[in-house]
């Protein structure tokens, strides 16, 4: 019997490397409503402290399906030059699951020396690979580790996604009644607010104009005036509290709620990604490829 989207729980979940009380993990908890399939209704927000808490959360029984904003995949061009698991010529099955586990194995301060390595020998400008879908998402390089440091992100979260069994769609399958996707909040905010800021972890760039900026979005999100076409329904509280939020932890987590929505109503359609992804990149959920 197939089941109705608005049966499937929903999570979008702002992820931190390093989570504590001043920088959890913050997940937002939704589902689309029953008898308006371009609304979903925000049922409220959870905060992990600990990524012993985070992989405890990700066992939580389905259905559900989650947009996850940490990098799951590595860049082609960085696995081939190296021959990393899932290079190409190595054709071997269950190239992600080998890669990460590869990756999980190696130090911060080993991925760093290595990662170093292969940026001295490019040429200014292009230091850093980058996957196929990073340039259409204005995402950084999942190999970057600095300024953000989204490598750590990656080697933080994707072995905790694997050993909890989910299905990633192009990646892997696992269990079908949990699907975890790569979400990027940034590529959503941008198509309303171009590159006007809307948050900072920095105390000094907490400006009103931030708050402001914040406020515009969620009325384009509230209003379904984004790209994602779904509308999001909060309560007055839950909308201050993402507004006055100046790292936009939360408003970070309900983007990806959306692109989490988005999603569930192409399921039936691989979820709305490509036909095609490579297996050791992936792909971001609601990003089209570039022609």
């Amino acid at each position: 019997m197939k089941r109705a989207h608005h049966d499937i729980v929903l999570h979008g979940v702002d992820f931190s490397s390093a989570p504590s009380r001043r920088k959890p993990i913050v997940i937002a908890h939704g589902r689309i409503a029953a008898l308006q399939p371009d609304v979903v209704n925000l049922e409220g927000f959870t905060r992990l402290e600990t990524l012993a808490s985070f992989r405890q959360w990700l066992n939580i029984p389905g259905p559900w399906i989650g947009a996850f904003d940490l990098p799951f995949g590595l860049p082609r061009e960085l696995v081939d030059a190296l021959r990393w698991p899932g290079h190409r010529g190595d054709h071997a099955p269950l190239p992600w699951e080998r890669l990460i586990l590869h990756v999980r194995h190696q130090s911060r301060e080993q991925l760093r020396a290595i990662f170093r390595d292969f940026c001295a020998a490019r040429p200014v400008g292009a230091k850093f690979a980058r996957r196929a879908c990073d340039r259409p998402a204005g995402s950084s390089p999942s190999m970057k580790w600095v300024n953000p440091p989204v490598a750590w992100m990656l080697h933080a979260g994707a072995p905790l996604l694997l050993d909890a069994d989910v299905t990633l769609p192009g990646l892997r399958a696992g269990d079908p009644d949990r699907v975890a996707l790569e979400a990027y909040p940034g590529h959503a905010a941008r198509a309303v607010l171009g590159r006007r800021s809307y948050k900072s972890d920095d105390r000094a760039r907490q400006t009103d104009e931030r708050e402001s900026t914040r406020g515009l979005l969620l009325t384009a999100l509230e209003l379904g005036r984004h790209p994602l076409g779904v509308r999001l329904q909060c309560t007055n509280e839950q909308r201050e509290q993402m507004r006055l939020d100046p790292r936009g932890d939360a408003l970070d987590a309900a983007l990806c709620l959306l692109q989490a929505a988005w999603a569930c109503s192409r399921q039936s359609a691989g979820y709305g990604l490509p036909e095609t992804i490579d297996p050791v990149e992936g792909w971001i959920v609601s990003v089209l490829p570039q022609r």
